[in-house]
């Protein structure tokens, strides 16, 4: 069953799935794909499904193991999104990423809390106003190897990880 691209787009605007359509350009099972991921194969499981009704995913093969019928899917060859590049600017993408930092960022609160500790975070805000539509496009471009350049400076193997995340929607005028 094919559905919608948009119905497509939403299934692969997801962390998870991305994560899985990424591992999924070599064939595995969900069981090796929750190995990979350390989650739940049930978790994985339904994830997949998901994808392979999007027609994003393929069987490769199914084998008996253990008494069960694993199967062996990968991704579709030119089915899938570049998630860099073409859905940078949908809106269910910046709401997708904006979600998974809420929670990732409340969860690490949460357990820093609990160890007495502070969770040392830092947010970057401003307002641009830009002329023409095509100019969004441009600064994205511009701001993605700004801070491309800036993480290669800072960025050190023993260093400890930080995401960053920079969003950007239109604003709602301070004007009434």
């Amino acid at each position: 069953m094919n559905l919608s691209n948009e119905t497509v787009l939403d299934v692969e605007l997801s962390p998870l799935r991305r994560s899985l359509l990424e591992l999924l350009k070599s064939p595995a099972s969900a069981t090796q794909l929750a190995a990979a991921l350390d989650l739940p194969r049930q978790r994985v499981n339904y994830h997949v499904r998901a994808l392979e009704q999007a027609g994003l995913v393929e069987l490769v093969e199914e084998r008996q193991r253990r008494g069960c019928v694993e199967r062996v899917l990968r991704a579709r060859p030119g089915r899938c999104v570049d998630a860099g590049v073409q859905d940078q600017f949908a809106a269910t993408h910046l709401v997708s990423v904006a979600s998974g930092v809420a929670r990732e960022v409340d969860r690490m609160s949460g357990a820093a809390a609990d160890a007495g500790k502070r969770l040392l975070t830092f947010t970057v805000e401003t307002t641009v106003r830009f002329g023409a539509p095509g100019e969004v496009h441009e600064f994205t471009s511009d701001l993605a190897e700004a801070v491309r350049q800036i993480a290669l400076k800072y960025d050190t193997e023993e260093g400890r990880p930080y995401r960053v995340v920079a969003l950007g929607h239109p604003g709602v005028s301070d004007e009434r």
